[in-house]
């Protein structure tokens, strides 16, 4: 009999759910605009502000093929009571603080579903990822430079998230803060 996810070590769930890299894919905006009619039907009663981030809202350059939500809400909203109704609508809770909740879907004991969904719950304006979001679909030059850094790190950290996540922090907050400096106020 397999381990639950919730007993697994991080190595484990890293064997598991390896980083792997596919061509960009037209249904990911589909997938999830879908979800993101599911989280307005469950989250109706709350103020929030839904987005899609990550590099599969990034235009025609390889990622994961995970779809990477973003739930913003108000400060004066207990951001622990928002994490429960996302967890009660199928979401499981990976790690959270008193700023910042994480949740995904589509993970299951053998592997990946054909969804997954990385649900990250935060407080209004903590909101890098949507200027660097921005910031790749209206530069395709620059987008491209980083799913070249991106590809030339997978298969170096396909067992290392924290790895892969920390060799792309440098491009990613360079051209995060050019976003910032062009975009200003967009998303406060």
């Amino acid at each position: 009999m397999s381990k639950k996810l919730s007993e697994m070590t991080l190595e484990e769930l890293w064997q598991l759910f390896p980083i792997f890299l596919t061509e960009h894919n037209d249904r990911w905006s589909t997938w999830y605009n879908e979800e993101y009619q599911r989280l307005c039907a469950f989250l109706s009663g709350i103020k929030a502000r839904i987005s899609h981030m990550g590099s599969t809202a990034i235009e025609n350059i390889w990622a994961k093929p995970i779809i990477d939500i973003l739930v913003e809400i108000p400060l004066e909203n207990d951001i622990s009571k928002v994490k429960d109704l996302i967890v009660q609508n199928g979401y499981i809770c990976m790690a959270e603080n008193a700023q910042n909740i994480s949740c995904n879907k589509g993970y299951t004991e053998s592997g990946f579903a054909e969804k997954v969904f990385h649900l990250h719950l935060r407080y209004w304006g903590n909101n890098d990822e949507l200027y660097f979001r921005d910031y790749m679909n209206d530069n395709p030059m620059i987008a491209k430079e980083y799913e070249k850094l991106k590809l030339s790190l997978w298969k170096s950290y396909e067992y290392n998230r924290d790895g892969y996540t920390n060799a792309k922090h440098e491009f990613i907050s360079e051209h995060t803060q050019k976003a910032k400096d062009k975009y200003k106020d967009r998303y406060l």
